[in-house]
């Protein structure tokens, strides 16, 4: 596809022809929505992008994208991805995971794509809950919460996403809702311009099994008070009034109300591109009563990609050794013929 017509692409050209079919009012039909609004301003072709899913409700994404597309075994995504990029670098490769597929069985293989730096994009829609087994509490539910796998309540502390990505040292985290479309489109752009593993959380509905969980953060009668967007470069401000703020003291991270001695100039000036990965850590990890939730960008660092750098040392043996056909390595070294 010629540069002139990729700059010509709609949201059709990403929109299969496929029945979507979600629980209706599920939040995974926003993140679908955004995804092919976002996409034709990449100025990408269609066939240059595959979509790769494991097992859960999120699962069903790639086949609803007019892209290729691979729906695999549970948790196992990462590993199917990290093939495909290695075999064509030129391909963008998205996971579709969600917290039970990403953060449970997957959470190895999850792991070793972020700290690889593969170039990979993640998406992993959390909803705290197991969804298409009927309910049964996830990786990421609360402490406490009772479900038909845990009536008594779950005992399991939470996994935190972006905690779990930013430890593993992956080079862009972001979170973001489902219900917030203009952030959530925003995000996925900064996500596909980004080189290297790419991580986005995303606060997703469960209407069936787990419905409002993220209203105590999200709903608009709070979301000012409860929340805070991060903005690179600029202070932790939050709140309908823009009156309170976080500030660092002591290594510790503390919420203020601004006036009277304290001013903008007092509190933490957010840096996605800090390549020391504690202060976003720690941004990522505010959920207490006392702190609001943090939504946007947390990390944006650069450094050389997993499939860079084989490419490169594939190179350099070809070179070395030189240009042999798979006829030649084959018949190379002590071979035998069995009569």
């Amino acid at each position: 596809m010629s540069d002139e017509k990729t700059a010509l692409l709609t949201r059709k050209d990403f929109t299969s022809d496929q029945e979507v079919r979600w629980c209706p009012g599920c939040g995974d039909y926003s993140i679908l929505a955004q995804m092919q609004k976002a996409l034709p301003g990449a100025g990408v072709a269609p066939h240059k992008y595959v979509f790769v899913s494991g097992i859960g409700c999120s699962s069903r994404f790639p086949y609803y994208m007019k892209t290729y597309g691979f729906h695999t075994i549970h948790g196992r995504a990462p590993t199917f991805a990290t093939g495909i990029k290695v075999a064509n670098p030129d391909l963008s490769v998205w996971i579709a995971t969600g917290d039970g597929d990403g953060l449970s069985i997957g959470g190895n293989h999850l792991l070793h794509v972020l700290r690889r730096n593969l170039d990979v994009k993640i998406l992993l829609f959390n909803n705290r809950i197991y969804g298409l087994t009927k309910g049964q509490y996830s990786p990421t539910s609360e402490l406490g919460k009772k479900t038909r796998s845990s009536p008594l309540g779950s005992i399991d502390y939470p996994v935190h996403a972006c905690c779990f990505a930013i430890a593993a040292e992956a080079t862009f985290v972001a979170r973001t809702i489902d219900t917030d479309t203009k952030h959530l489109a925003s995000i996925i752009g900064r996500a596909s311009q980004h080189a290297g593993a790419a991580f986005i959380e995303i606060f997703q509905n469960c209407v069936i099994f787990n419905d409002g969980a993220f209203d105590h953060v999200t709903e608009a009668a709070v979301r000012a008070e409860r929340t805070v967007e991060l903005v690179h470069g600029k202070p932790v401000v939050f709140g309908a009034a823009r009156d309170k703020g976080v500030r660092q003291r002591d290594g510790r991270l503390e919420v203020v109300t601004l006036g009277g001695a304290i001013t903008e100039d007092d509190l933490l000036v957010h840096r996605e591109d800090d390549p020391d990965s504690g202060l976003a850590f720690q941004l990522a990890r505010m959920e207490d009563p006392d702190f609001p939730v943090a939504m946007g960008v947390f990390r944006a660092v650069r450094k050389p990609t997993y499939d860079g750098m084989m490419e490169e040392q594939v190179r350099r043996a070809r070179e070395a050794k030189g240009a042999e056909t798979l006829d030649q390595i084959l018949r190379s070294g002590e071979c035998w013929v069995i009569d």
